[in-house]
């Protein structure tokens, strides 16, 4: 069984930066994607950054140049670094890892694609 918590939301003003983490628990085996999505009240869940087992990563365009998705060698976390955030990035954000999806399928920021998820963790930003 896998288990993800994250941790380190919170809030900030406009143009500031804060890094939230995902921690991972069980064994994700050698071929996963682990994602962030967020939802914002009245709003439909998006994706937001996507690592898989590989290295390569995927991002939303509202968000490109901004975030960097990474995960530690251990496989343990795999923190979000979000920078120069905007009132539009407020919402709750969800960690998900995606272990069983066929070998044609390519998850990155599908969220159907995605088996396990985190409760979330809220990031607010405002002035």
């Amino acid at each position: 069984q896998v288990q993800l918590v994250e941790s380190g939301g919170g809030s900030v003003q406009p143009g500031g930066s804060l890094r939230i983490s995902c921690a991972v628990f069980g064994n994700i085996g050698s071929r996963y994607w682990l994602a962030w999505f967020r939802q914002a009240p009245g709003k439909e869940r998006e994706g937001v950054a996507a690592i898989n087992s590989g290295g390569s990563t995927s991002y939303a365009d509202s968000v490109k140049g901004r975030f960097t998705v990474s995960q530690d060698n251990a496989k343990s976390t795999f923190p979000l670094q979000m920078n120069s955030l905007k009132p539009d990035d407020t919402a709750m954000y969800y960690c998900a890892a995606a272990l069983s999806y066929p070998y044609y399928v390519s998850p990155g920021l599908r969220g159907v694609h995605y088996d396990y998820w985190g409760q979330g963790t809220q990031v607010t930003v405002s002035s």
